[in-house]
């Protein structure tokens, strides 16, 4: 069995807010406490555990399966299942799909979602081509539409807005959703409601009472509009759904989707060094604080995973990183999708730097750090030795990608 220690950070944070519906059912029981006279009370309820032939059994050499053993932070956390067996309308929701798994402003624009679809309604997501994500249910998705085809591949607008008004002859959603962002909602967006005739709201950033209220004025003034049909979220427009999980049920279309003669070529991804992608706009970032000690080893373990290199406020005092490479507060605030800290504790202005991260990958030697706490993923070890060995299995697998393709 493995030695490696698996943490769950949603139980540990249910765990620890008393306000939270399943708080009660992740606190470990209580066995024995101080009576009010000083004398020590015990639960015999409580002792023992259940044997494989349905007696129960009572352990006293402390070992025993039941009864007082410290509840695990790795528990599973089950969350009540929300289903809509027979949806009065529909919301529809177009995620951006960045390296085809749900970002953060998705999961803001799903719960956006689910406030406009009440009990009655059901939340339609639209995806195109092939994804990652194996997490819809969780995020909120009651019913999954994936269009796929190669058609709908790559930077292809106009055949997606074909997919999309196939979809809105079919489910006639009552609301649209896309992503007010550069990742291709917002283009996408308004290209699908000049299709449709649709004014669209744009830059929403709240639904309340009937009205979409949305950013004008270069973002110094709020423009309030009746809730439109076809709606463009800002990032944080709502709260992500975190409390219930939803049964994404398979749909499909009941007819093809017309194919359109376009008159954009893709020619593909163009290269681009990660050391020129700015802080702000970098997806995927590796970043070095006091722990780090060969830093040209760290450079090459960036390099192999092609990703932009960042820094503590520590590491940029010290002269091993340039100034504009500091992450946090007091530096440059990052939104990337997956973000490597290695040999960072965790002060307070690195972690409101990194809040808006989707994923927090620590690499550390202390176990109780709170870039540990924060983190999605944590490896505890020397950071040389992990890089080493993380830079052996990045060439393994590019090795191996080579021999399949020839």
């Amino acid at each position: 069995m493995s030695d490696i220690i698996r943490r769950d950070p949603r139980a540990e944070w249910i765990a620890r807010n008393r306000l939270h519906p399943l708080h009660a059912a992740m606190q470990p029981a209580q066995h024995n406490w101080m009576g009010p006279n000083g004398i020590i009370r015990k639960n015999l309820h409580g002792i023992g555990f259940i044997g494989p032939n349905g007696i129960k059994r009572i352990d006293r050499s402390g070992a025993q399966q039941g009864g007082a053993v410290k509840r695990s932070a790795a528990v599973e956390v089950q969350l009540p299942l929300h289903q809509v067996p027979a949806p009065a309308f529909y919301i529809t929701v177009v995620p951006d799909m960045v390296g085809g798994r749900l970002s953060s402003h998705d999961r803001d624009l799903l719960g956006l979602a689910h406030q406009l679809a009440g009990t009655d309604g059901a939340v339609l997501a639209v995806v195109f081509g092939e994804h990652k994500e194996n997490a819809f249910a969780t995020a909120g998705v009651d019913r999954l539409l994936v269009l796929e085809g190669e058609e709908f591949s790559g930077y292809a607008p106009e055949q997606r807005v074909q997919g999309l008004r196939a979809v809105d002859n079919q489910f006639n959603p009552r609301h649209w959703l896309l992503p007010d962002s550069r990742s291709g909602g917002g283009e996408l967006g308004r290209r699908f409601a000049a299709a449709l005739g649709e004014r669209p709201a744009t830059r929403v950033w709240q639904v309340k009472d009937q009205e979409c209220i949305g950013r004008a004025g270069a973002g110094l003034q709020d423009l309030a509009r009746p809730v439109a049909r076809l709606i463009l979220a800002a990032a944080e427009c709502a709260e992500p759904v975190s409390e219930t999980r939803h049964e994404a049920l398979p749909v499909e279309l009941s007819t093809s989707v017309a194919r359109s003669l376009s008159r954009i070529e893709d020619l593909g991804a163009v290269a681009v060094d990660p050391a020129a992608i700015p802080m702000a706009e970098a997806e995927f970032i590796f970043s070095g604080g006091n722990g780090v000690k060969d830093w040209q080893l760290f450079h090459q373990t960036a390099a192999a995973l092609g990703a932009t290199e960042g820094a503590s406020r520590v590491a940029v005092d010290d002269g091993f990183m340039a100034r504009d490479r500091q992450v946090g507060a007091s530096g440059t605030w990052v939104t990337a999708r997956v973000y490597v800290a290695v040999g960072i504790s965790g002060a307070i202005q690195h972690l409101q730097g990194i809040g808006a991260c989707d994923k927090v990958v620590a690499i550390n030697l202390d176990p109780g750090c709170d870039m540990i706490k924060r983190a999605d993923l944590s490896v505890i070890g020397e950071s040389a030795e992990i890089l080493r060995a993380l830079i052996e299995a990045v060439a393994a697998y590019r090795n191996e990608a080579k021999r399949d393709a020839a």
